[in-house]
């Protein structure tokens, strides 16, 4: 591999020997974006050589397709600001656009680190966000939509405490996994204005120094053009330039679906457990052997990793947290680490969306016998007959029953509780609001 980076990335390379990890491939890609805008921008306002210009933008068009990444080899655990992957993306194109190209005086013309490389962090984080999480997203909850409408007649056992409860259906459950999602999906939406919102033209402190007064504005529409993104100027110049909420307000919704997924995959680990000593309502999608020794054991796998990535995602989240709280008067100095956990983040729960949908949901069977007997089963239905017979007379019935083992049926009618009352009350489906 020809080296196409510089002394200051050579530099960076030595000082921050940390992870092994480098700048996610997103943030590099939209650095290669801006620049190449930035170049253009720049010829137009007579700033910068026509020529040198559309080299400079030829080459950081490359970089943002992704032909470059390996000449981005500095550790994610590097200057707080970016400066390093920023000089790195600088003297990479650069070299690609010739000898004519300097690069901080031409490919960095109008820009700072500080301003340039939270832009490149926002944007990548927008482009997964929108382009690639939120259709996942929409894939999961269409998913359980479909299975809500296909499971709506089936009555089973409703469960709080994790004990037994009065009846649902098994659509009101898929019903209320594919609103968590639905719901998941608004709230990370309400995020990608703040991701929008970007400082460049701040350069490095907010105020602007060295940079054309419609720099900024012109990179922004160019880069609307070529995306179709909502980017927008910040709120205030000084509030984008030293603080990153924008990142914790999204990695706040991410950690919110994260909860949520949990709690879906757990639900359906529980239903699908067994199959015959648990609860064995629902029948998971067979993919793989669950065990080296036990023959014929299949686990609940794809809930299991979505578990994973949720835990994964949640203290990425912590990690955001507290890096956006390292601001210091006019800038924050945790932007790649933020960057590295959010990007990571969306990546993770893009597929844990994806897998989840198509291979699991898709495939899930009702266990309709299972479900029958354990809806009939439960104790809790004589919350039906508190109208008929009080709460106290139907609390001597549940414990008569419970005791004995007799359904709550056959206790009732031997406590004088006429069939037609019983008929009436004691109607699974009727109770889980199905007519």
């Amino acid at each position: 591999m020809a080296e196409l980076w510089g002394a200051e990335t050579r530099k960076a390379v030595a000082n921050f020997p940390v992870s092994g990890e480098t700048i996610p491939v997103a943030v590099i890609h939209w650095l290669g974006r801006i620049k190449g805008a930035a170049a253009r921008t720049n010829a137009e306002l007579g700033l910068l050589d026509a020529d040198v210009a559309e080299k400079i933008a030829t080459a950081a068009d490359a970089v943002a397709a992704g032909e470059h990444d390996d000449q981005f080899p500095i550790d994610v655990f590097q200057t707080g600001s970016g400066t390093s992957s920023n000089m790195n993306a600088n003297e990479v194109i650069a070299a690609l656009a010739g000898d004519a190209a300097h690069p901080n005086d031409h490919v960095n013309l109008g820009q700072s680190s500080n301003d340039v490389f939270p832009s490149a962090v926002h944007l990548a984080a927008l482009d997964r966000t929108v382009n690639e999480l939120l259709p996942a997203m929409q894939t999961l909850e269409d998913s359980l939509q479909r299975k809500a409408e296909e499971f709506a007649d089936i009555a089973k056992a409703g469960r709080t405490h994790l004990m037994d409860a009065v009846p649902v259906t098994l659509g009101q459950e898929f019903g209320g996994y594919a609103a968590q999602v639905r719901e998941g999906r608004r709230r990370v939406g309400s995020t990608v204005v703040g991701l929008g919102q970007i400082p460049l033209g701040g350069t490095a402190t907010g105020t602007g120094l060295n940079t054309h007064p419609e720099f900024a504005a012109r990179v922004r529409t160019r880069l609307v053009a070529d995306t179709g993104l909502e980017i927008l100027p910040p709120a205030d110049p000084f509030e984008a330039q030293a603080n990153r909420d924008g990142l914790v307000e999204a990695s706040g919704a991410l950690k919110t679906v994260a909860v949520s997924l949990t709690k879906i995959s757990n639900d359906l680990r529980w239903m699908g457990s067994g199959p015959r000593a648990g609860l064995g309502e629902i029948f998971l999608p067979e993919l793989q052997k669950g065990s080296s020794i036990m023959p014929g054991k299949v686990n609940p796998v794809i809930p299991e990793v979505v578990c994973q990535v949720c835990a994964q995602v949640i203290g990425n989240d912590t990690a955001i947290t507290v890096g956006g709280m390292q601001g210091n008067f006019e800038l924050n100095v945790q932007i790649p680490l933020m960057a590295h956990n959010l990007l990571r983040s969306i990546v993770l729960l893009t597929s844990a969306c994806t897998l989840l949908a198509e291979k699991c949901v898709d495939g899930i069977e009702p266990n309709r016998e299972q479900l029958n007997r354990h809806g009939e089963a439960t104790l809790a239905m004589a919350t039906a007959l508190n109208p008929y017979i009080g709460y106290d007379r139907a609390t001597e019935i549940v414990k008569e029953a419970a005791s004995s083992g007799r359904t709550l049926r056959e206790v009732a009618r031997a406590h004088g509780v006429e069939d037609e009352i019983l008929d009436k009350a004691l109607d699974l489906q009727g109770m889980a609001g199905v007519r």
